[in-house]
């Protein structure tokens, strides 16, 4: 596997978890394209601003294999980045209006 892959699959972990918060909670909910968009940018500023802990996809692959541990805390991450970004898009939507 290699760091790219790591990065998408980071990223269809983190719109998993804005869809599914917008599924769940429906008054979160942007529709499917906004929950999508949300979950993308939230999984990224995510990975990119926690991932300096040591759970970033180059850190998971510098022994040439995949650390596992790593791997599970980069996609919790990503998944709650999603729904986080969610949250905190809605919020700000609802501030604006």
């Amino acid at each position: 596997m290699t760091d790219t892959l790591i990065s998408m699959i980071s990223i269809f972990i983190g719109i998993l978890g804005a869809n599914l918060m917008g599924f769940g909670y429906k008054k979160y909910s942007l529709g499917f394209t906004g929950n999508t968009i949300t979950g993308i940018f939230g999984s990224i500023f995510f990975i990119k601003s926690f991932g300096r802990f040591g759970f970033d996809p180059r850190s998971i692959m510098i022994t040439g294999e995949i650390h596992s541990l790593l791997f599970t805390t980069n996609l919790l991450v990503s998944f709650l980045g999603g729904a986080i970004g969610l949250c905190f898009v809605k919020w700000l939507v609802n501030k604006i209006q």
